[in-house]
Formats: structure tokens, sequence, C-alpha cells
């Protein structure tokens, strides 16, 4: 519904989520005083909620610590919940500011294959022209000549210019091209896809290796970001995917998409938990504003089924 505001698009999102944290909670709390046994439980239900075991400890901690005395009901066990969610998120929730000087901010962008990662592009694309930022894309990912069509047409779309060269060229060489013209147009942000075969992590590394060296000789703090998207449909094996990531690209930042319709959005306390990397911005949805800047707070009331 195109009346909907953004908490709502996020509430509907996470539903899946929340809806399967509180069913692993139903039942566990039957005592007047949470014991030990009621601890082990709740711990439990929040690692099969995708939470991770990290945060689950810590949650499990804050309830022990708390020694409820009056008895305790679900309701009172998930405010406990978004509350330590939520001081778990704060940290990490950072918006991908554009603040490079001299221009252009030159962010690559990387992530496996059907993570979203095109058109997670295109969507970060258009927030940064909401803040009134001139931006230009870059088709990087030269692997997959769908990839280059792709990031084309959502340029279009947008009205921004793209930097592209043929299926199997030198990424480099375009990412090379890319800075040259953004510069010389007084672009702010460059976008750079990459590309996101894990299969042979050496290519991989050597890849980005060559990207960099040639985006050094143009500007050494270059690239400014770079940020992983993740699909949180992907559950736990998104936590592998960022360890391989800061091995081959050091990476910067996460963005995580498709939390809509999925349980598995617990995923991204873990990934804060675990890896501490900054959470740039979250996706629930297929349309082009459907990317927003990360509220901790508001997600954490989401997943925990406070809110």
């Amino acid at each position: 519904m195109s009346g909907e505001s953004w908490s709502d698009r996020l509430f509907g999102g996470l539903r899946k989520t929340s809806e399967r944290l509180s069913e692993n909670l139903a039942g566990i709390v039957t005592r007047a005083k949470l014991d030990d046994a009621q601890l082990d439980d709740i711990e439990d239900a929040l690692i099969l909620s995708d939470l991770g075991p990290r945060a689950a400890a810590r949650i499990r901690e804050r309830l022990a610590d708390e020694r409820f005395e009056r008895g305790l009901d679900e309701q009172t066990i998930k405010q406990a919940v978004a509350e330590e969610i939520a001081a778990i998120l704060r940290p990490v929730a950072k918006p991908l500011d554009i603040v490079a000087f001299p221009r252009p901010q030159v962010i690559l962008v990387i992530g496996v294959n059907g993570s979203g990662k095109t058109t997670t592009i295109a969507k970060l694309a258009h927030l940064f022209q909401e803040q009134d930022y001139g931006v230009m894309l870059a088709a990087g990912d030269t692997f997959r000549a769908a990839a280059i069509g792709q990031l084309a047409v959502w340029a279009d779309r947008l009205g921004v210019p793209v930097v592209r060269g043929p299926e199997g060229g030198d990424p480099a060489s375009i990412v090379f091209d890319a800075v040259k013209a953004a510069t010389a147009q007084g672009i702010d942000a460059l976008i750079v896809d990459t590309a996101g075969r894990l299969q042979n992590k050496r290519e991989l590394m050597d890849e980005l290796a060559k990207i960099r060296r040639v985006l050094g000789r143009l500007n050494p703090e270059a690239p400014h970001d770079v940020v992983l998207v993740l699909d949180a449909t992907n559950g736990q094996n998104a936590l592998q995917q960022i360890e391989i990531f800061k091995e081959v690209a050091n990476v910067s930042g996460l963005i995580m998409t498709k939390l809509d319709g999925t349980a598995r959005g617990g995923v991204l306390v873990a990934a804060a938990e675990q890896y501490g990397l900054p959470i740039h911005a979250i996706g629930v949805g297929e349309k082009i504003d459907d990317l927003r800047p990360f509220d901790p707070d508001l997600v954490a009331r989401v997943i925990a089924g406070v809110a």
C-alpha cells in the first residue's frame, strides 16, 4: 500500500521473525520465579530464533541479573530481550554518510550472487539522491553480462550515469574510468558493483586487490567504503559470508536485505554481536525506497515483538 510508512513495512517485513521468537518462547515461563532451568530454555529459544549464541548468552545474563522476584510473563521477557537487542545494535547503527574530500566517495559493494547486491546498489543510489547527492554507478561485476545489463537498466531509471565495459572485461579498468569520469563531473558518490563469486577466493581477492591498487593511484583514500550486502534469508550462513569477505575484501560495513518475509531476521543481531561491523541500512521490500538507514531501537522492538 502506498500509504504505508517505513515502520509499517518494517513491522510487516519482520513479522515472521518476531512470530518465530514468540513461538520459541511460548510456554517457557510457568513458575513464579525465574530459575536456571527457565534461563536455559530462554537462551535456547533465542539461539533457535537466529540471534546467535553470543547474543543469547548476553540476554540470559541480563535476565539473570534482573532477578525477577515477582514472577515473569512472556511480555516481560520480550521487553528485556528488546532492550538488550537494542544495546547490541546501537553501537553498530551507522548511516553511510558522504563525507569524502575530495569527491567522489568511492563505495565498493560486494556480496554473493543472489544476495540482492545489484538491486541494493540502485536503492542506495536512490537514498543518496534523496539527500541531493550526485551519484554515478560502475559495473565492475564483468563476470556476468546480466549484472552489467541490470545495473544499466537501474541507472537509466534513476537518471544517473553508469560506466560499463564488455562482459569479461577488466574490472579495475572500469573502476579507473569511472573515478576519472566521476571526478570530472563533480559526482559525490561513486557506487561500484563487484563480482560476487566465492568459488575461487584467491581469484576474487586478486581482483579486489587490483581494484584497490588502481584506486590508490587516483585517490589514496579510496575505496572509502567496502559494503557487504547480506541476504537475511540465509540465516546463520550470512555469518560465514561475513567471515570470508572480511578476509578477502576488508569489509567496512554491512547492508542486510530481504528482511521482509523471513523468520531469520535475528541474524542481524548475531552479526552485530559477533563482528561489530557498522550496519548502514536494511531492506524490507522490492520497491526502490525500501532501503533505509538502520534504526536499532525500532528493529529491536520489532524483532522482540513488543513494538
